[in-house]
């Protein structure tokens, strides 16, 4: 069939081996080489897409939690659960026993947008559920100035929630795994597994644990890089406290109105 790797295998032939000495020109059509041709052109994209997405992102984490680290280790801890996802997914299209266990028995070529559509799905949820997790704990931070204190209430704060909202995923996306088709197989049972890792291995575990060990440097921001980005609050405006508020009122840093006449 054209999902076959052996049919691959001979468009590869084809096009390599018996048409360049042929001399004539010949084009090789169908549905396998259209996949071929177009898994191609998005292997060469996809670092581009993946680069500009984590940049973009790093970018609005910086603005938002005002720390050069967060950006850097939420960035990393996200590729990993879009490599947890891609691993599984090539694994089951090998068609071994894990292949098996979800109805692949043979070598399957990988569709060319499922690599583009699982990191677009996984890494938006691996964002929100790293932005669920630091925005509590950075409240945790500007409130005590404690990091350990700050990790330990951002878990008990946010954990449930992550939890529960990666259940609910993992549990749509295990019903894709039944399906006859086979794209929907491999995106049901990367995903599911992925996002299930995600949630637990690296949100409850390896981000509170790579917090730690960095400690206060986690919230580290140039001065002068201070001075240059715009406000921007995810939880809107902060929190003042009464060690912040000077004689008249306001709040340390918040310019004096005037009303206009």
């Amino acid at each position: 069939g054209p999902q076959d790797a052996a049919t691959e295998d001979l468009v590869h032939t084809l096009r390599d081996d018996v048409l360049p000495g042929a001399g004539v020109e010949v084009h090789v059509g169908g549905v396998t080489a259209t996949s071929i041709d177009s898994t191609e052109n998005t292997a060469e994209r996809l670092p581009l897409l993946i680069g500009g997405v984590v940049l973009l992102s790093m970018v609005l984490l910086l603005v938002s939690f005002r720390s050069i680290v967060i950006p850097i280790t939420a960035a990393l801890m996200n590729l990993l659960s879009v490599a947890a996802a891609y691993g599984v997914v090539a694994l089951v299209l090998e068609g071994g026993w894990a292949g098996q266990l979800i109805g692949i028995d043979t070598e399957t070529p990988m569709p060319a947008f499922i690599p583009v559509l699982v990191f677009a799905v996984l890494f938006g949820l691996s964002m929100d559920y790293e932005v669920f997790l630091i925005s509590r704990m950075r409240e945790a931070w500007t409130r005590t100035g404690d990091n350990a204190r700050a990790i330990v209430e951002g878990l008990a704060g946010t954990g449930r929630v992550i939890t529960a909202a990666a259940a609910i995923m993992v549990a749509v996306f295990a019903a894709f795994i039944p399906s006859p088709e086979v794209f929907l197989k491999v995106i049901g049972v990367g995903m599911a597994a992925a996002i299930l890792v995600d949630a637990t291995v690296v949100r409850m575990l390896l981000v509170p644990a790579v917090m730690h060990l960095l400690g206060r440097a986690n919230w580290w921001l140039p001065s002068w890089l201070e001075r240059r980005l715009p406000q921007l609050h995810v939880e809107g405006r902060p929190e003042v406290y009464l060690a912040d508020v000077d004689g008249a009122g306001r709040a340390a840093g918040e310019p004096e109105l005037t009303a206009a006449r």
